[in-house]
């Protein structure tokens, strides 16, 4: 008979009805005091948080790893220092600067976000959680964030860490994502009237570095004791998640065009929508079956003969996976077709993202033009 999903109760098992809002987040910060990260955006202990590098960084660390963020933090933070600064740059600058990062809507939503905050705050990040939220990609989790590390507001701050950790000292069985609301519900019983950003952050810290997805340290957590999940044997199981759904594939056809000085055609995608704005080999639309003949030649960008390269390029987004055939062509006379037109020398002054990044090593290894300019490829595709 298969195990129900269980709550138990508000407070840890063997914890008197108080410790949850007073011992354990003490606990918690003492121990954060004496191991906390020494993360690129992080205020060193004793400073205060600067804003505009908190709400930074949690755009930043929204869907993407803590180690692949702080490999671009710096640099980013180094060509646009300021939000003034980043306001005037253009969007291509910001995409540029956030190559690497994936999911681009970010880095539009953070361009369009500190126009806003020039335009409508002063320059000034509002401590509001009502002005937070109207700030373009910013949502109930970020404005938590900024409220509780930049401004020392009381704030519930959960993110994946949070709700493992909530799940094991709770010993809450329901699995995600049904436990959400129980989980966030639990979490605020927990928040401290003080330190409530260093509280935030060393719940994240304990996630991250101790309380981890698979063998979690309870041997060194300061919460051990007190875990329900711990005592009753489950804790490295929980959080429980329902089966996964498999992610549907899309298909699509590449056109790779080159001209006689070796550019290829490019072009831009609409500004709104999935990798809005970003540079990319033209295509057809994707869906759900392999593109016909009569479909691709409607949407080939040129009278051509078009080849196919032989295998397929393959990326994995969030909601749908992508493969997509190459074809390749080289204009043999006439007129050339309105576009972007780029030799591989010039391809680094381009915000690719990754999907356009393998369409370029993919003919790179291919097709016989991209042999001939292999060395400019490999260097400029990464």
């Amino acid at each position: 008979m298969a195990k129900p999903s269980v709550l138990r109760g508000a407070k840890p098992t063997g914890v008197s009805a108080s410790a949850a809002e007073t011992a354990l987040p003490l606990r918690l910060l003492a121990w954060y005091d004496r191991h906390r990260r020494h993360l690129p955006w992080r205020a060193e202990a004793g400073h205060s948080a600067e804003p505009y590098r908190v709400w930074l960084s949690e755009i930043m660390l929204q869907q993407t790893t803590v180690p692949t963020v702080a490999g671009h933090y710096d640099r980013f933070i180094a060509r646009f220092p300021r939000v003034e600064v980043l306001a005037a740059a253009s969007l291509d600058d910001v995409l540029h600067a956030w190559q690497g990062l994936g999911y681009y809507a970010r880095a539009r939503n953070l361009h369009r976000a500190a126009q806003a905050i020039m335009t409508q705050h002063g320059g000034v990040l509002p401590a509001d959680a009502e002005a937070l939220r109207a700030l373009p990609g910013v949502g109930d989790y970020t404005v938590a964030a900024i409220r509780a590390i930049a401004f020392g507001q009381k704030a519930n701050v959960v993110d994946g860490n949070v709700e493992r950790v909530m799940a094991r000292l709770f010993a809450v069985e329901t699995p995600l994502p049904k436990a959400k609301p129980d989980l966030k519900r639990l979490a605020a019983t927990m928040v401290p009237d003080k330190r409530p950003g260093d509280y935030a952050q060393a719940l994240m810290d304990l996630g991250a570095t101790v309380c981890t997805p698979r063998a979690p340290g309870c041997l060194a957590c300061p919460w051990a004791e007190a875990c329900a999940g711990r005592k009753a044997g489950i804790a490295g199981d929980l959080p429980r998640r329902a089966p996964a759904k498999e992610k549907p594939r899309r298909y699509g056809t590449v056109f790779w065009l080159e001209r006689a000085d070796g550019a290829v055609l490019l072009r831009r995608r609409a500004e709104e929508g999935l990798l809005g704005g970003m540079i990319e080999v033209p295509s057809t639309p994707w869906g759900p079956t392999p593109p016909d003949q009569a479909s691709t030649q409607s949407h080939a960008p040129a009278k051509a003969i078009w080849r196919p390269l032989p295998g397929v390029v393959a990326h994995g987004f969030t909601h749908f996976d992508l493969e997509l055939t190459v074809m390749t062509a080289r204009l043999a006379g006439g007129q050339a077709p309105v576009g972007l037109w780029s030799t591989p020398a010039e391809f680094d002054r381009h915000a690719f993202p990754t999907l356009t990044r393998k369409v370029i090593r993919h003919v790179r290894g291919a097709s016989p033009g991209g042999r001939k300019n292999q060395a400019i490829l490999r260097a400029h595709s990464g």
